[in-house]
């Protein structure tokens, strides 16, 4: 079983490299997260992000209890990242929303929770609330005063960790003026097509941590069509993955491990899981890394359009990373 190397967090926790992403609602699929929770679990896996907005925290939390319960995992070997949801931004909301997702995971605490987008929507039982025209209904709250009521719920110990996920630079220079607890991570898109080396550089000069998610370009993605991109499937990252006789994805993954990210594929194929995984006992040349970093097309492909009306939208054309 490999081995995940971790890297340290600024508050000197240990994150492991690689995970599971558990993003699967939207895809209709939802009965097979539990199933690949348990078998990650098998193979050696023991970091897990979720999410509230994926909408089956309840299911990975049964997996997981049935692999502590029956002996194969401890409870203090696993690393469990969930996320606010953006229905639940203001303050009084906050510890509220997350002892939810404790509760739905069996976890008496994360250990490490994510604002997911900068961005807020009207607070009610609706994750994304819509209007008679099919439009998302925002809210005005503050990130910044977010950030505080995530910082009571590390205070408390709930969560061992906090971060962010899809701010920009702008964005986190702003909370950096008012935080008292520097995020750990900032999770974001990072691919070939979209490596994220000026944000990068940004935050690690700030001494946070890059989560790439979508590491494989999410070739699943419901909203793909025929040409967008699909980094998984490059001619040139194929005849790279022949050159080392490993898997495209394997390439693709163990580049973000050597940018300093940690990363969380999705999978629900076990063999696929394995392969994964098997990314320790290989290396990248420097000119395999530069010339995979010339693949960057600004190809963002998780843009979330339907907030882009928001003001604190993350993407906005004028901001460079």
């Amino acid at each position: 079983m490999p081995r995940i190397p971790n890297i340290k967090f600024n508050n000197g926790k240990l994150f492991p490299v690689l995970g599971l992403g558990t993003w699967q609602g939207a895809l209709g699929r939802e009965f097979e997260v539990g199933q690949a929770v348990k078998d990650a679990i098998d193979v050696g896996y023991r970091h897990f992000d979720c999410a509230a907005t994926y909408r089956n925290e309840k299911i990975v939390g049964a997996a997981i209890s049935e692999k502590i319960a029956n002996g194969t995992v401890k409870r203090e070997n696993l690393f469990i990242t969930s996320k606010l949801p953006n229905n639940a931004h203001g303050p009084s909301m906050v510890e509220k929303r997350l002892k939810t997702t404790l509760s739905d995971l069996g976890l008496d605490y994360l250990d490490l929770y994510l604002v997911h987008w900068p961005f807020a929507f009207k607070e009610g039982d609706d994750l994304v609330p819509i209007d008679s025209n099919g439009n998302i209904i925002f809210s005005d709250i503050d990130y910044v005063d977010t950030w505080k009521a995530m910082e009571d719920i590390y205070e408390k110990g709930l969560a061992k960790s906090i971060g962010v996920s899809n701010f920009n630079s702008i964005q986190i220079d702003r909370l950096l003026k008012h935080a008292k607890i520097v995020p750990v991570t900032n999770q974001i898109e990072c691919h070939p097509y979209l490596n994220q080396r000026k944000l990068q550089e940004f935050c690690s000069r700030r001494d946070i941590k890059i989560t790439a998610y979508s590491p494989l370009g999410s070739p699943a993605r419901p909203w793909q069509k025929p040409g967008d991109p699909d980094v998984l499937n490059d001619a040139q990252i194929k005849t790279m993955a022949e050159k080392h006789n490993k898997t495209p994805a394997q390439i693709l993954l163990r580049y973000q491990i050597q940018l300093g990210n940690a990363t969380i594929p999705k999978s629900s194929n076990k063999e696929r899981l394995i392969q994964n995984i098997n990314i320790f006992d290989f290396e990248l040349s420097p000119d395999d890394m530069k010339f995979i970093n010339s693949f960057d097309c600004n190809g963002r492909i998780c843009p979330y359009s339907n907030a882009k009306d928001h003001p604190l939208y993350p993407f906005q054309k004028h901001v460079e990373y």
